[in-house]
């Protein structure tokens, strides 16, 4: 997987707004394939074990339960350089830094709310995908 897939995830906010369609649309016009996709609504505790690298942090315990407050849209995307063209796709984590265009710009309603969420690296691209995905659902 490395290098030519990532993993994104359309946060409650951005489902419950109606904007599924619209941000599938903006991954299809950057390019990117859909390996996998589902449709789920996260228990705490999974919110709490898929953030867990953010634990301690001041933030965490908000965004674990807005998290698991609706359902969200997990998918595996692939295209060349798929982790840093995926992050200029999704712009700034602060919609108001976003670049005017990207999702973040366009459908998130604050940082926290930031509409998607957006693998970091390879590496962590793999272990998010496993999270949600098992080797029999990707094509």
């Amino acid at each position: 997987m490395a290098g030519n897939r990532t993993f994104t995830m359309i946060k409650p906010m951005a489902v419950k707004n109606g904007f599924i369609g619209p941000i599938i649309n903006k991954i299809y016009e950057g390019g990117f394939r859909i390996v996998a996709m589902k449709f789920l609504k996260l228990s705490l505790e999974q919110a709490q074990e898929f953030y867990a690298v953010h634990k301690g942090k001041s933030f965490y315990d908000d965004l674990c339960v807005f998290m698991s407050s609706g359902p969200i849209v997990a998918a595996i995307l692939e295209k060349e350089n798929a982790i840093e063209a995926y992050r200029e796709l999704i712009g700034a984590t602060n919609p108001e830094e976003a670049a005017e265009g990207t999702i973040r710009n366009l459908y998130a309603t604050s940082m926290q709310k930031n509409a998607v969420h957006g693998s970091d690296s390879d590496e962590n691209a793999i272990v998010e995908s496993n999270f949600f995905f098992s080797e029999f659902e990707r094509f």
